[in-house]
């Protein structure tokens, strides 16, 4: 298969495992803020949430983190000489990082299905942009190349970080509020 048709499909499963972890931790969310409601509530939401994070979990989100695995050493594979290159160390190891993101997401996952929440809606908010730091970081190093522009990169994510926790500050307020 040509390079740049694995670059491709790497690509497409890379857009659709994003997906998944975004919309898996908003189910989470949901899921959890579920357990919270009375029991009539409960019985009639629990089990569509949580046939809904399955799916997604199991049908889209798993299967895509496995491909964009493969896909990604295949592409590797042609450019082995950006192994020696500081920004691929980088971004392998945001990649490494999001590896773990998404396992712990399993760990989360089998838990809810069990009608068990460690977690509070508010975590599980802050959480869901762990993910959106990590893309950034990912793309960022991937499309330029150079140590240096990450450490402006790593200054903007700061800057993200900071902005998307003012962002929930300020959802968690109007939501008290309404």
């Amino acid at each position: 298969m040509g390079f740049e048709y694995l670059k491709a499909l790497h690509i497409i499963f890379i857009v659709t495992w994003f997906a998944g972890l975004f919309y898996i931790v908003r189910l989470f969310i949901y899921q959890t803020e579920t357990l919270e409601k009375p029991l009539e509530e409960q019985k009639i939401l629990k089990p569509q949430l949580d046939l809904m994070a399955k799916r997604l979990w199991l049908g889209i989100t798993w299967p895509s983190a496995v491909l964009t695995l493969i896909f990604g050493f295949w592409v590797l594979s042609y450019r082995w000489g950006y192994l020696e290159l500081g920004f691929m160390h980088a971004k392998l190891g945001f990649v490494f990082l999001l590896y773990l993101y998404h396992f712990k997401c399993h760990q989360i996952f089998k838990q809810l299905q069990k009608g068990v929440s460690k977690w509070s809606s508010t975590q599980l908010r802050i959480w869901n942009e762990a993910a959106t730091v990590l893309l950034f970081a990912i793309v960022f190093l991937i499309v330029l190349k150079n140590l240096l522009d990450m450490v402006w990169g790593i200054v903007g994510l700061l800057v993200l970080s900071g902005l998307l926790m003012a962002g929930i500050k300020l959802y968690k307020r109007r939501r008290q509020r309404n």
